[in-house]
């Protein structure tokens, strides 16, 4: 049996929930498309964050990875093109840590594609009927630096897995609190974050008859 590791955030900024979390729990144990979903929380610490992530990756070794976070704002499911080499703190952590302009990896690539068929993703968001958009920054908090630093970590592997990061509204209950701000309803991402599982297993062979792009 295949093991896909779908990773969230605990809240941050003030909230006391976090859409991404609230959402990837309602999916541990499931299974789709011929695999187990693992699940795991990570800090919104970044000086911890790929700590865990990394020792969840060593002890699953999935055979995909995704992972997601909370973007409030956006409006839609957003998959994510590039995780960049740069941590640059709006706000501080869960810790209080504030980085500007530090690199996450010292000497590494400037930049990691994303490892997910991201085209593909949104087309089969989008006919089920659910907002979704391809977005090529994932921002400079720890959503980028656990997409950079998940992409470094696949990219040391002999047989890299498929990985990435996908962002989501707030949710109604949070969008109370931010008059105007948009949201979606916890079933319509959990929804939306299947069928991103579903089409990341698919095969190659099959991406390229569908016409999908990884990038």
């Amino acid at each position: 049996m295949k093991t896909v590791l779908m990773t969230a955030f605990e809240p941050f900024g003030g909230e006391t929930i976090n859409p991404s979390w609230e959402a990837v729990r309602a999916l541990e144990g499931k299974q789709i498309g011929g695999a187990t979903i693992v699940i795991r929380q990570l800090p919104v610490v970044f000086s911890e964050v790929l700590n865990v992530l990394n020792q969840a990756l060593e002890e699953l070794k999935p055979d995909a990875v995704l992972s997601v976070g909370q973007a409030g704002g956006r409006s839609d499911i957003t998959v994510e093109r590039i995780g960049i080499n740069v941590d640059d703190a709006r706000i501080p952590d869960n810790a209080g840590h504030q980085p500007v302009d530090e690199p996450i990896v010292a000497g590494g690539p400037a930049a990691y594609f994303s490892r997910l068929p991201i085209k593909m993703i949104v087309a089969a968001v989008r006919e089920a009927g659910i907002p979704a958009s391809v977005s090529q920054t994932a921002g400079t908090f720890t959503c980028n630096r656990v997409m950079y630093g998940l992409l470094h970590w696949l990219a040391q592997q002999e047989r890299p897995a498929r990985g990435g990061f996908i962002h989501i509204p707030y949710l109604p209950e949070q969008a109370a609190q931010h008059p105007g701000a948009p949201s979606m309803a916890a079933a319509t991402i959990i929804q939306a974050l299947e069928i991103a599982v579903k089409v990341t297993l698919e095969t190659d062979e099959d991406i390229k008859q569908a016409g999908g792009a990884t990038h």
